[in-house]
Parts: C-alpha cells; structure tokens; sequence
C-alpha cells in the first residue's frame, strides 16, 4: 500500500481507464501524489484509497460533481462513509437476494414445475425503491417526467390485488420468452420478436398511458439501457437481454409504431 504506482498501474489495479483517471486529474476529483521529472503522474496509499471512495460513490449512482463536494467537505470521515457503504450495499444485497428468489419462484411456477403462492409475486419490491426510481427519472429527464408517473400512478391507482398480479405475471411471461429468444439466437427484427413486442408495447401501455407512441417507446428503450435497476434485472433473466430488448423495441418503434 506505501509503494507509488503510475498511472497505468492504478489503472490495472481499479480496473478505471488511464483516460478516465486523467479525466478525474483534470477535473481535480484525483490529483496523483506527485509527477515525476519524466511528467509520470504517481499515486499512494491516499490516493488510491480516495479512489475506493470515488469508485463506492459510483455504484451508488452519485454524479462527479457531487462526489467532489462529498470528499472535499471538511467533517468528511473515510471510515464512517465506509460503513455507510457497507449499510447500503448489504440492504441492497439483501433486496436483490430476495428479488431473485421471487424471479426463481415465478419462473417455476410459470414452467409447472411448482404452485406459487400469490403473496410470493411482490417479494423484494419495496416503496423506497420506486422513490429512488422516480427519482432517478426526474434526474435523468427533467422536471417534465412528473407529469408522466402521475399519469402512471392515475391509470394503476384502481387495480385490485388481482389486476396487478395478472400484470406482473404477464411481465414475468414477457421477460422471459424474450430472454429464451436471444438464448435461441433469433433476430431481434424478426416476427416472433415482433408478436413478443406487441404483448410488452400494450403490457406497457396499460400502466404507463404515455407509452403509446413510437418515441415515447424508443425512449423506454434507451432508459432501459441506461438504468442499473433495469440492467440487473434483464442480465439476470438472460446475459445480453438488456440491448437485446432495447434493439428489438426501437425496431419495432420505427416499423409499427411509426
């Protein structure tokens, strides 16, 4: 940990690109210990342990300017923001523990090979995770997203328990028929995709009322791509689903939905 390392040895040992740590040089995020006479940047123990916090804030989905400010406040203590990780993460892991099982559940159930109760279909969803989501979007498009998720909520607000079990069950059905259709190696333009589409297109529609069109639709696609809660839950379904679907939707935007 007191040897200095270059550049491109903090970068084998992170796993961060040489020019995403010139980046956070520039910007100030990471400054190196020292540069050499041979202009080599080198970083120390503090350094890279300034990078593990960099890194920790990432995953938890703060941007650049906001771990700067995190790191430069005077009262910033390493080991508390450690064990504030480690809180977070082990919820986390417990929620995606808890969301797997149900996924693994559904999916029995849904192949015969077992009864499920319907207590057992919500498992692992949680309130605050629908905030931070919400939050998330209002991050990412704007102020303008609200009235969207209010559209949202209006057009579920009067499901029975019933409804929304038959919704998630479709969902579960959708995810993965598509993820045994990438497994199978067929064309994410081709027809029994498309028939597929046309089930997730109104599946879609009856929860998010904007969701109709053919931009509003790429746009789920891009936001699919882009959201980590959406990654992980394709990705666990079938490696690769995640550009699969969205490939397969932005398609079947530009020839059904035009």
């Amino acid at each position: 940990m007191t040897k200095l390392l270059t550049v491109k040895g903090l970068a084998r040992l992170s796993g961060v690109s040489v020019r995403t740590l010139h980046h956070y040089d520039q910007i100030g995020l990471l400054k190196p210990a020292c540069v050499g006479a041979n202009g080599y940047r080198y970083y120390g123990r503090e350094e890279r342990l300034r990078l593990q916090q960099i890194l920790f804030h990432r995953e938890l989905e703060f941007p650049l300017e906001a771990i700067a400010e995190v790191l430069a406040r005077p009262d910033f203590d390493r080991m508390e923001a450690l064990r504030r990780h480690r809180t977070k993460l082990s919820s986390e892991l417990a929620r995606y523990r808890r969301l797997l099982k149900t996924l693994d559940t559904t999916l029995a159930a849904l192949e015969g090979e077992t009864d499920m109760d319907d207590d057992n279909l919500y498992q692992g969803f949680s309130p605050e995770k629908q905030a931070e989501f919400e939050a998330w979007l209002v991050g990412r498009y704007g102020e303008r997203i609200h009235q969207s998720i209010s559209s949202n909520k209006a057009a579920t607000k009067d499901w029975s328990n019933g409804d929304r079990k038959a919704f998630a069950t479709e969902f579960a059905r959708i995810e993965q028929e598509l993820g045994q259709a990438l497994a199978d190696g067929l064309p994410a333009d081709c027809e029994a995709v498309r028939a597929i589409l046309r089930r997730h297109h109104a599946w879609v529609a009856r929860g998010w009322t904007g969701v109709t069109n053919g931009a509003a639709y790429r746009g789920l696609a891009d936001l699919y791509e882009s959201n980590p809660d959406f990654r992980a839950r394709y990705e666990a379904v079938q490696p690769g689903l995640t550009e699969y679907l969205a490939a397969a939707m932005k398609r079947f935007a530009q020839t059904e939905l035009a």
